[in-house]
Protein backbone atom coordinates (compact mmCIF):
# COMPACT_ATOMS: atom_id res chain seq x y z
CA UNK A 1 0.00 0.00 0.00
CA UNK A 2 1.26 3.55 -0.93
CA UNK A 3 0.40 5.88 1.90
CA UNK A 4 0.00 9.78 1.39
CA UNK A 5 0.09 9.13 -2.48
CA UNK A 6 -2.24 11.62 -4.07
CA UNK A 7 -4.78 10.89 -7.45
CA UNK A 8 -5.99 13.20 -10.20
CA UNK A 9 -9.17 14.45 -10.42
CA UNK A 10 -11.95 16.57 -8.82
CA UNK A 11 -11.02 18.72 -5.80
CA UNK A 12 -14.58 19.02 -4.37
CA UNK A 13 -16.61 16.64 -3.39
CA UNK A 14 -20.17 17.36 -4.78
CA UNK A 15 -23.73 16.94 -2.68
CA UNK A 16 -25.79 15.32 -4.79
CA UNK A 17 -29.68 15.99 -5.39
CA UNK A 18 -32.34 14.88 -7.14
CA UNK A 19 -34.54 17.89 -7.73
CA UNK A 20 -33.93 19.22 -3.85
CA UNK A 21 -35.26 15.97 -2.76
CA UNK A 22 -33.38 14.11 -0.67
CA UNK A 23 -35.28 11.85 0.98
CA UNK A 24 -37.18 9.89 -2.44
CA UNK A 25 -33.29 9.99 -3.59
CA UNK A 26 -32.65 8.40 -0.11
CA UNK A 27 -35.34 5.59 -1.20
CA UNK A 28 -34.50 4.64 -3.96
CA UNK A 29 -31.08 3.83 -3.01
CA UNK A 30 -31.98 1.78 -0.01
CA UNK A 31 -34.29 0.54 -2.43
CA UNK A 32 -31.91 -0.83 -5.15
CA UNK A 33 -29.20 -1.84 -2.33
CA UNK A 34 -31.70 -4.39 -1.30
CA UNK A 35 -33.05 -5.31 -4.64
CA UNK A 36 -29.30 -6.72 -5.51
CA UNK A 37 -28.83 -8.35 -1.86
CA UNK A 38 -29.61 -12.08 -3.26
CA UNK A 39 -26.71 -11.26 -5.91
CA UNK A 40 -24.43 -10.53 -2.49
CA UNK A 41 -25.49 -13.29 -1.10
CA UNK A 42 -24.59 -15.42 -4.35
CA UNK A 43 -21.23 -14.20 -4.71
CA UNK A 44 -20.42 -13.41 -1.02
CA UNK A 45 -17.58 -15.44 -0.87
CA UNK A 46 -16.11 -14.29 -4.01
CA UNK A 47 -16.72 -10.16 -3.00
CA UNK A 48 -14.58 -11.07 -0.15
CA UNK A 49 -11.92 -12.65 -2.10
CA UNK A 50 -12.00 -9.64 -4.55
CA UNK A 51 -12.01 -7.19 -1.45
CA UNK A 52 -8.89 -9.33 0.43
CA UNK A 53 -6.41 -6.50 0.01
CA UNK A 54 -7.95 -3.95 0.27
CA UNK A 55 -9.84 -5.55 3.72
CA UNK A 56 -5.88 -6.67 4.95
CA UNK A 57 -4.98 -2.78 4.39
CA UNK A 58 -7.87 -1.77 6.39
CA UNK A 59 -7.52 -3.73 9.42
CA UNK A 60 -3.95 -2.75 9.29
CA UNK A 61 -4.12 1.02 9.28
CA UNK A 62 -7.39 0.45 11.31
CA UNK A 63 -5.07 -1.11 14.60
CA UNK A 64 -7.25 -3.21 16.16
CA UNK A 65 -7.04 -3.92 19.54
CA UNK A 66 -8.43 -6.54 22.50
CA UNK A 67 -11.57 -5.26 23.92
CA UNK A 68 -12.34 -2.83 21.47
CA UNK A 69 -15.84 -1.61 19.78
CA UNK A 70 -16.09 -1.86 15.71
CA UNK A 71 -18.70 -0.46 13.67
CA UNK A 72 -18.47 -1.52 10.04
CA UNK A 73 -21.47 0.66 7.49
CA UNK A 74 -22.32 -0.09 4.10
CA UNK A 75 -21.09 -3.66 5.20
CA UNK A 76 -22.97 -5.89 2.27
CA UNK A 77 -22.31 -9.22 3.27
CA UNK A 78 -20.35 -8.61 6.31
CA UNK A 79 -16.52 -9.39 5.21
CA UNK A 80 -14.90 -6.72 7.13
CA UNK A 81 -16.15 -6.62 10.12
CA UNK A 82 -16.59 -10.39 9.96
CA UNK A 83 -12.29 -10.32 9.49
CA UNK A 84 -12.18 -7.52 11.98
CA UNK A 85 -13.80 -9.53 15.00
CA UNK A 86 -10.69 -12.37 15.80
CA UNK A 87 -8.72 -9.38 16.14
CA UNK A 88 -10.47 -7.49 18.84
CA UNK A 89 -10.34 -10.63 20.81
CA UNK A 90 -11.14 -11.45 23.71
CA UNK A 91 -13.72 -9.11 25.23
CA UNK A 92 -14.05 -6.81 21.67
CA UNK A 93 -17.43 -6.54 20.17
CA UNK A 94 -17.96 -5.59 16.29
CA UNK A 95 -21.46 -4.35 14.62
CA UNK A 96 -21.66 -5.31 11.39
CA UNK A 97 -24.74 -2.91 9.49
CA UNK A 98 -26.52 -1.71 6.37
CA UNK A 99 -28.81 0.15 5.04
CA UNK A 100 -30.84 -2.81 3.60
CA UNK A 101 -32.21 -5.62 6.27
CA UNK A 102 -31.43 -8.43 3.43
CA UNK A 103 -27.95 -7.49 3.27
CA UNK A 104 -27.29 -7.55 7.28
CA UNK A 105 -29.25 -11.00 7.04
CA UNK A 106 -26.68 -12.48 4.97
CA UNK A 107 -24.32 -10.51 7.54
CA UNK A 108 -25.76 -12.21 10.32
CA UNK A 109 -26.44 -15.74 8.67
CA UNK A 110 -22.21 -15.77 7.43
CA UNK A 111 -20.81 -14.56 11.28
CA UNK A 112 -23.29 -17.11 12.66
CA UNK A 113 -21.74 -19.96 10.58
CA UNK A 114 -18.36 -19.22 11.53
CA UNK A 115 -19.41 -19.50 15.00
CA UNK A 116 -18.59 -15.02 15.65
CA UNK A 117 -21.14 -14.46 18.45
CA UNK A 118 -19.29 -11.28 19.18
CA UNK A 119 -20.61 -10.12 15.90
CA UNK A 120 -23.83 -8.79 15.77
CA UNK A 121 -26.24 -7.00 13.01
CA UNK A 122 -28.02 -3.50 13.09
CA UNK A 123 -30.00 -2.27 9.80
CA UNK A 124 -28.19 1.58 10.24
CA UNK A 125 -28.09 4.39 7.55
CA UNK A 126 -24.52 5.65 7.29
CA UNK A 127 -25.94 9.22 7.16
CA UNK A 128 -28.09 9.28 10.13
CA UNK A 129 -25.97 6.37 12.29
CA UNK A 130 -28.66 5.59 15.39
CA UNK A 131 -26.19 5.04 17.79
CA UNK A 132 -24.96 7.31 21.15
CA UNK A 133 -22.34 9.65 20.30
CA UNK A 134 -18.51 8.29 21.03
CA UNK A 135 -19.43 4.77 21.20
CA UNK A 136 -17.00 2.73 19.20
CA UNK A 137 -13.14 2.72 19.03
CA UNK A 138 -13.25 2.31 15.22
CA UNK A 139 -15.44 2.56 12.28
CA UNK A 140 -14.85 0.40 9.18
CA UNK A 141 -16.85 1.66 5.65
CA UNK A 142 -15.42 -0.70 2.37
CA UNK A 143 -16.86 0.91 -0.27
CA UNK A 144 -19.98 2.75 0.43
CA UNK A 145 -19.60 6.11 1.51
CA UNK A 146 -19.11 6.77 -2.12
CA UNK A 147 -22.75 6.02 -2.60
CA UNK A 148 -24.31 8.39 -0.11
CA UNK A 149 -26.20 11.10 -1.27
CA UNK A 150 -24.10 13.95 1.10
CA UNK A 151 -20.99 12.02 1.78
CA UNK A 152 -20.25 15.02 4.03
CA UNK A 153 -23.00 14.36 6.45
CA UNK A 154 -22.31 10.50 6.78
CA UNK A 155 -18.62 11.38 7.50
CA UNK A 156 -19.55 13.87 10.38
CA UNK A 157 -22.01 10.95 11.38
CA UNK A 158 -18.12 8.43 11.38
CA UNK A 159 -16.84 11.43 13.66
CA UNK A 160 -19.37 11.80 16.05
CA UNK A 161 -20.06 8.32 16.91
CA UNK A 162 -16.38 7.20 17.57
CA UNK A 163 -14.58 7.68 20.68
CA UNK A 164 -11.64 10.19 21.51
CA UNK A 165 -8.89 8.83 19.49
CA UNK A 166 -10.89 6.43 17.59
CA UNK A 167 -10.12 5.42 14.12
CA UNK A 168 -11.85 5.50 11.08
CA UNK A 169 -10.96 3.66 7.67
CA UNK A 170 -12.56 4.22 4.73
CA UNK A 171 -12.13 2.92 1.57
CA UNK A 172 -13.66 3.94 -2.13
CA UNK A 173 -13.00 3.04 -5.64
CA UNK A 174 -10.46 5.34 -7.30
CA UNK A 175 -10.73 7.51 -10.18
CA UNK A 176 -13.02 5.69 -13.21
CA UNK A 177 -9.94 5.86 -15.45
CA UNK A 178 -8.27 3.71 -13.37
CA UNK A 179 -10.56 1.47 -12.59
CA UNK A 180 -11.78 0.19 -16.43
CA UNK A 181 -13.52 -2.90 -15.02
CA UNK A 182 -16.20 -1.21 -14.58
CA UNK A 183 -15.96 1.80 -15.93
CA UNK A 184 -15.95 0.11 -19.37
CA UNK A 185 -19.66 -1.22 -18.67
CA UNK A 186 -20.94 2.29 -17.93
CA UNK A 187 -19.43 3.41 -21.02
CA UNK A 188 -21.13 0.08 -22.74
CA UNK A 189 -24.57 0.68 -21.36
CA UNK A 190 -24.92 4.74 -22.01
CA UNK A 191 -23.90 3.94 -25.48
CA UNK A 192 -26.56 1.10 -26.05
CA UNK A 193 -29.28 3.07 -23.76
CA UNK A 194 -28.01 6.78 -24.40
CA UNK A 195 -28.61 7.25 -21.01
CA UNK A 196 -25.73 8.14 -18.65
CA UNK A 197 -24.45 5.44 -15.95
CA UNK A 198 -24.99 6.50 -13.23
CA UNK A 199 -28.54 8.17 -14.02
CA UNK A 200 -28.22 11.98 -13.29
CA UNK A 201 -28.48 12.81 -9.38
CA UNK A 202 -27.59 9.18 -8.19
CA UNK A 203 -24.13 9.01 -6.26
CA UNK A 204 -22.17 6.36 -8.38
CA UNK A 205 -18.78 3.91 -7.45
CA UNK A 206 -16.37 6.71 -8.55
CA UNK A 207 -17.74 9.91 -6.42
CA UNK A 208 -15.00 10.19 -4.13
CA UNK A 209 -11.94 9.05 -6.53
CA UNK A 210 -9.86 12.19 -5.88
CA UNK A 211 -7.67 11.28 -2.81
CA UNK A 212 -7.20 15.20 -1.81
CA UNK A 213 -10.61 15.53 -1.96
CA UNK A 214 -11.40 13.14 0.12
CA UNK A 215 -8.81 13.83 2.24
CA UNK A 216 -10.64 17.32 2.65
CA UNK A 217 -14.21 15.50 3.20
CA UNK A 218 -12.90 13.58 6.38
CA UNK A 219 -10.76 16.83 7.65
CA UNK A 220 -14.04 18.89 7.65
CA UNK A 221 -16.03 16.41 9.27
CA UNK A 222 -13.27 16.68 12.00
CA UNK A 223 -10.76 13.30 11.98
CA UNK A 224 -7.68 14.55 12.16
CA UNK A 225 -4.31 12.70 10.77
CA UNK A 226 -6.09 11.80 7.79
CA UNK A 227 -4.20 9.85 5.32
CA UNK A 228 -4.99 8.39 1.98
CA UNK A 229 -3.26 5.92 0.23
CA UNK A 230 -3.62 3.35 -2.70
CA UNK A 231 -4.16 0.15 -3.11
CA UNK A 232 -4.03 -1.87 -6.15
CA UNK A 233 -7.17 -3.88 -7.32
CA UNK A 234 -7.08 -5.48 -10.44
CA UNK A 235 -10.53 -7.70 -11.28
CA UNK A 236 -9.36 -11.40 -13.11
CA UNK A 237 -11.96 -13.71 -14.18
CA UNK A 238 -11.72 -16.62 -15.37
CA UNK A 239 -14.22 -15.81 -18.59
CA UNK A 240 -15.85 -13.21 -20.15
CA UNK A 241 -19.28 -15.05 -18.82
CA UNK A 242 -17.94 -15.20 -15.22
CA UNK A 243 -16.73 -11.30 -15.46
CA UNK A 244 -20.21 -9.90 -16.78
CA UNK A 245 -22.44 -12.18 -14.58
CA UNK A 246 -20.97 -11.04 -11.60
CA UNK A 247 -20.69 -7.65 -12.34
CA UNK A 248 -24.33 -7.15 -13.28
CA UNK A 249 -25.18 -9.06 -10.17
CA UNK A 250 -23.46 -6.59 -7.87
CA UNK A 251 -23.77 -3.52 -9.55
CA UNK A 252 -26.61 -1.40 -7.94
CA UNK A 253 -26.84 0.90 -10.24
CA UNK A 254 -27.03 -1.42 -13.14
CA UNK A 255 -29.60 -3.58 -11.80
CA UNK A 256 -32.54 -1.69 -12.62
CA UNK A 257 -31.45 -0.56 -15.97
CA UNK A 258 -30.08 -4.46 -16.89
CA UNK A 259 -33.99 -5.05 -15.90
CA UNK A 260 -35.75 -2.96 -18.02
CA UNK A 261 -33.96 -3.87 -21.26
CA UNK A 262 -35.96 -5.90 -23.80
CA UNK A 263 -33.93 -9.28 -24.73
CA UNK A 264 -31.99 -7.71 -28.30
CA UNK A 265 -30.93 -4.79 -26.65
CA UNK A 266 -29.14 -6.86 -23.65
CA UNK A 267 -27.71 -9.23 -26.61
CA UNK A 268 -26.50 -5.98 -28.24
CA UNK A 269 -24.66 -5.05 -24.85
CA UNK A 270 -23.53 -8.00 -24.39
CA UNK A 271 -21.68 -7.82 -27.48
CA UNK A 272 -20.63 -4.58 -26.91
CA UNK A 273 -18.85 -5.58 -23.73
CA UNK A 274 -17.23 -8.54 -25.33
CA UNK A 275 -15.09 -6.01 -27.50
CA UNK A 276 -14.65 -3.53 -25.05
CA UNK A 277 -12.70 -6.35 -23.00
CA UNK A 278 -10.54 -7.58 -25.15
CA UNK A 279 -7.58 -5.59 -24.43
CA UNK A 280 -7.41 -7.11 -21.05
CA UNK A 281 -7.65 -10.38 -22.25
CA UNK A 282 -4.98 -12.78 -21.00
CA UNK A 283 -5.40 -16.16 -23.20
CA UNK A 284 -8.62 -17.05 -22.56
CA UNK A 285 -8.67 -15.24 -18.71
CA UNK A 286 -9.26 -11.60 -18.32
CA UNK A 287 -7.44 -9.34 -16.01
CA UNK A 288 -8.37 -5.40 -15.72
CA UNK A 289 -6.72 -2.60 -13.61
CA UNK A 290 -8.36 -1.41 -10.49
CA UNK A 291 -7.38 0.80 -7.84
CA UNK A 292 -8.85 1.90 -4.71
CA UNK A 293 -8.23 4.67 -2.13
CA UNK A 294 -7.75 3.80 1.77
CA UNK A 295 -8.56 6.63 4.15
CA UNK A 296 -8.31 7.19 7.63
CA UNK A 297 -8.24 9.67 10.35
CA UNK A 298 -8.42 10.04 14.21
CA UNK A 299 -11.05 11.50 16.56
Amino acid sequence: MQKGSIVEGPDVVPRVRVGGDDEALRVRLHAMWAAVATGWERHADYVDARGADVTAAMLDRAQLRSGERVLELASGPGGVGIAAAPLVAPGGEVVVSDVAVEMTAIAAARASARGLGSVSTRVLDLERIDEPDASYDVVLCREGLMFAPDPARAAREIHRVLRPGGRAVVAVWGPRERNPWLGLVFAAVTAQTGAPVPPPGVPGPFSLGSAPALATLLADAGLTAVDVGEVPTPLRASSFEEWWERTAALAGPLAAILAAMPAAARDALTARLRAAIVPYRVGDCIEVPGVTLVATGRR
